[in-house]
């Protein structure tokens, strides 16, 4: 029996596997209203039935001018959670646990009308320059995660992961390099730490479920302009002691910029090591590990407790099966017997 394919109990959850799917837009909300539509049933439901541990429902805005694009999903209305809550069940009758990321683009915001950020820096000439954000705009994004925190626990979702990676609002305000307020939410390391602080404690007041971050550990830039490994472990540690359950670690996003690090299967995975140096709490890993063999032996060897698969369930969707026969796990359950005809053993 492999670690990657066996039943587990990690924040707060109980998973058939160590396998997560890993957020990714879908950018298929044509309406522009941000609610989940027949392409999402079944695009979650084929993956349900794949039998991934826990599925993590793309970006999903908590503010209208939030969205990453105006095609991305929504949680800031009425409309938007009723199909939220009937995804929710129909994956949850096929057996899977749900979670859902929830984002503010912020500077990021391609389509927004007013875009905001900590500081009125624009990510590229194709974007426009952000306004910074004031004191009652910073408290009104917060009181949005609250309420999209409140819709995902009356829809039924088991998790909420907050989008803190890839330069999105969160991001930007823990960054050095984007954030150059002067006020209690900018300067030092804790004070542009406040602002996610204040989010997670107020959604944790209210969300009973597991509660993740996600991070990214490096922007491709000197230590001297980003935030260096040991502030990531730091913002780590503060984010374990304000309620996070995981932390889901990336790499990039923040500036536009390709990665300058070298790339190859798991070139993430170190930076997911290095987070779990310092905290108790799990850490996931993520990017380029289609290879079951190699997301065994991070298990093994302790380099992280997930694996979060994004691109290898868009190009395999029955990835798991194919795991469970390279790993010769022949514990793994398919969904059915009918299923279990196109696993080699």
């Amino acid at each position: 029996m492999s670690l990657l394919l066996s039943p587990v109990e990690l924040a707060g959850l109980s998973l058939e596997n160590r396998v997560v799917l890993s957020p990714m837009c879908m950018y298929e909300v044509k309406k522009e209203d941000g609610v989940a539509t027949p392409f999402h049933f079944v695009h979650y439901g084929a993956r349900a039935l794949s039998k991934v541990g826990l599925l993590i429902i793309e970006s999903t805005a908590v503010e209208a001018d939030g969205r990453i694009t105006k095609n991305d999903l929504g949680l800031w209305n009425e409309a938007q959670q009723v199909e939220l809550s009937k995804l929710v069940a129909l994956l949850h009758g096929f057996g899977s646990k749900v979670g859902l990321q929830l984002n503010h683009a912020g500077r990021k915001a391609a389509d927004a009308g007013y875009p905001i950020a900590p500081s009125a820096v624009r990510f590229n000439e194709s974007y426009a320059v952000p306004h910074e954000m004031t004191l009652a705009e910073i408290n009104r994004v917060q009181e949005s995660f609250v309420a999209a925190a409140k819709r995902a626990q009356a829809a039924g979702v088991d998790m909420i992961e907050l989008h803190g990676a890839h330069g999105y609002l969160i991001d930007q305000f823990l960054s050095p390099i984007v954030n150059q307020r002067t006020d209690e939410y900018g300067g030092s390391l804790a004070s542009r730490y406040r602002f996610v602080k204040e989010i997670v404690q107020a959604v944790r007041a209210v969300f009973d479920g597991s509660l993740w971050m996600r991070l990214s550990l490096t922007d491709y830039e000197t230590d001297d302009k980003q935030n260096s490994i040991t502030e990531w472990q730091q913002i780590g540690q503060w984010l374990e002691a304000d309620g996070i359950d995981c932390l889901d670690i990336s790499t990039g996003g923040l500036l536009d910029r390709k990665p300058t690090i070298p790339i190859y299967e798991g070139y993430q995975t170190p930076f997911a090591t290095a987070m779990k140096a310092a905290v108790k709490i799990p850490v996931a890993t993520v990017g380029m590990l289609d290879n079951p063999n190699l997301c065994e032996h991070i298990l093994q060897t302790n380099q992280a407790d997930l694996i979060l698969q994004g691109r290898a369930m868009i190009r395999n969707i029955n990835w798991l099966a194919d795991a469970a026969t390279q790993l010769h796990d022949r514990s793994f359950q398919p969904y059915n017997d009918s299923y279990g005809r196109g696993i080699k053993r």
